[in-house]
């Protein structure tokens, strides 16, 4: 039968056993042994690891009846470590009985960290706990705040629900350190340093603002002895409160200025790395973009295309990186700047790289700067009294449209494995001929660097056109080499017939007929379906009048 003691550590009452009672007595003394030579913090240190033996047996002891026994002071022994382990005591505590154990997996806590707080220390616990530097957890609260307002609701539950990291063992804890005697010795004494330095810091500023003061009101003794005091230290104070509150003002604008500035450019940099993917290809990636172009400059360079990619992401990438860093070192001031050889390295690549659009760019000007055609002429077997048919048709082999019609737009596609543009830039036309001749015009346009390669570009154009009988079918589309995406080519179709021979436009030709004069300027797009006589000078409609009486009767 043991006898049993009533003792209050770290704040809590226990229930001890008296063998288990000398056992603890003897393990705190040799602590206190051990740190006898350097007092420095040395109350504090026993403190704390009395308040995390406390903690360590409050989970062990699920009852208040509970009597701690010796086993439960062995096993909060092998915890916390014996103190040979860490310091050589002036009295060793060598009870045979125990063995060295050292606890190196106490696993992180989530905490606050008031030591490195902006509001609460939640961020700086949550980078503890996940290995992270505190900005990036900032930045990613920030970024839940801006895209949604989750992020302030975030940070108030967690505010709430996390408790701070107050003392030694829990801020060991929050750190991922194993939360022993060792570790508490080292944490405490760094804190110690830390506010020794802190101290000094402020006894050396205050003694500097003891010497302005004394010299300041030797100024002012001699001033007022010389009949020259001035009573405004009441409107001094209030200026230098004034000016405190504007300080503080304008460094709560520098952070809101950076933070501005830190999404503004990290979008940026975000959608140069998804536009590089998306628009065209990336040839050594053979990635392929359908939703965007490069810009017009990089068609037909002398530069390969991924290669111009590559300076237009620099060129725009870079100064945004800079922008980047800048607002990081506005938020926090831990955030190095750039080192000089690298400033200077990303300064020769941007200006390498806006070099080499420019260049791209002339190139680009001074090849689409003249315009140049070329026609093919076709005779049809066509006579007086005789009706012929327009129609226009598409290969949807080539590029489907389900609503055929003139546009400027351009489409990328692939003919026999070789990459083509698909336009439906086709406009038609009907004109009296000046013999007793038919026939169709096919006229093609491009640009090019002079009259003569404006010329050539022109005849590569490819266009299909037949006649059936007393029928012309036209196709709704042209293809071109790629490289002439942004040439501004065109099909221009204009079909001569003698007077008395009339031509009949199908539906399909609606959208595609461009400003075809006739005697009652109907519309182009109402002149499908309709039969027109070409008469002395113009077209004119035959049965335009039998069925707008058929509508109104």
């Amino acid at each position: 039968m043991n006898k049993t003691i009533n003792i209050n550590l770290g704040g809590f009452f226990f229930h001890i056993d008296e063998v288990a009672y000398q056992k603890l007595q003897r393990y705190l003394e040799s602590i206190s042994k051990s740190l006898s030579d350097d007092p420095q913090g040395k109350n504090e240190i026993i403190a704390d690891i009395e308040a995390r033996i406390s903690e360590l047996l409050s989970e062990k002891i699920t009852d208040a009846r509970q009597v701690v026994n010796e086993s439960d002071i062995d096993d909060i022994i092998v915890i916390m470590g014996q103190p040979e382990d860490y310091a050589e005591a002036e009295q060793g505590y060598n009870d045979a009985n125990y063995s060295y154990k050292r606890n190196s997996a106490s696993g992180k806590k989530l905490f606050r960290d008031g030591d490195d707080k902006f509001l609460g220390g939640v961020a700086s616990g949550i980078a503890h706990y996940l290995d992270l530097d505190t900005i990036w957890v900032r930045l990613a609260l920030l970024a839940l705040f801006v895209f949604g307002g989750f992020g302030v609701l975030l940070y108030i539950i967690l505010w709430i629900l996390l408790p701070e990291a107050k003392t030694t063992a829990e801020k060991l804890q929050m750190e991922g350190e194993p939360v022993n005697i060792d570790n508490i010795e080292k944490k405490i004494r760094e804190e110690f340093n830390n506010v020794s330095e802190n101290v000094s810091d402020f006894a050396n500023k205050a003694s500097e603002k003891i010497k302005d003061g004394a010299n300041d009101f030797s100024n002012k003794v001699s001033k007022t002895f010389s009949g020259k005091t001035k009573k405004n230290n009441g409107l001094q104070d209030l200026f230098d409160t004034l000016g405190k509150i504007i300080l503080t003002i304008f460094k709560v604008i520098g952070k809101f200025i950076g933070v501005i500035i830190i999404f503004v450019s990290a979008a940026v940099i975000l959608s140069l790395i998804i536009g590089g993917f998306s628009i065209g290809s990336l040839e050594w990636l053979n990635v392929s973009g359908e939703f965007l172009h490069y810009p017009p400059f990089f068609y037909d360079a002398v530069l390969p295309i991924w290669l111009l990619t590559l300076c237009g992401f620099l060129l725009i990438g870079i100064p945004f990186l800079i922008l980047f860093i800048l607002g990081l070192r506005i938020l926090s001031s831990s955030v190095k700047k750039i080192s000089k050889p690298t400033s200077l390295t990303l300064l020769g690549i941007w200006i390498l790289a806006l070099l080499t659009m420019i260049f791209t760019g002339l190139e680009f000007g001074t090849s689409h700067s003249t315009r140049g055609k070329s026609s093919e002429k076709r005779n049809i077997n066509i006579i007086e009294n005789d009706t012929l048919k327009l129609k226009i048709i598409n290969d949807d082999t080539v590029y489907y449209r389900h609503d055929l019609k003139r546009n400027t737009y351009k489409e990328e596609v692939e003919i026999e494995g070789v990459k083509m543009v698909y336009s439906n830039n086709i406009r038609v036309d009907v004109k009296k001929s000046n013999s007793d001749e038919s026939y169709v015009v096919i006229q093609k346009e491009s640009r090019g660097q002079n009259k003569s390669k404006a010329n050539s570009n022109s005849k590569k154009i490819r266009y299909k056109y037949e006649v059936i009988d007393n029928t012309i079918v036209l196709d709704a589309y042209y293809l071109s080499a790629f490289k002439n995406l942004w040439k501004d080519e065109e099909i221009n179709i204009t079909l001569f017939i003698p007077k008395d021979v009339t031509v009949y436009f199908d539906n399909s030709t609606k959208n595609f007929l461009s400003d075809v004069d006739n005697e009652d300027d109907i519309y182009d797009k109402d002149m499908a379906n309709y039969h027109f006589i070409m008469t002395e000078s113009t077209l004119k409609c035959t049965d335009c009048t039998e069925e707008i009486e058929e509508e109104i009767i």
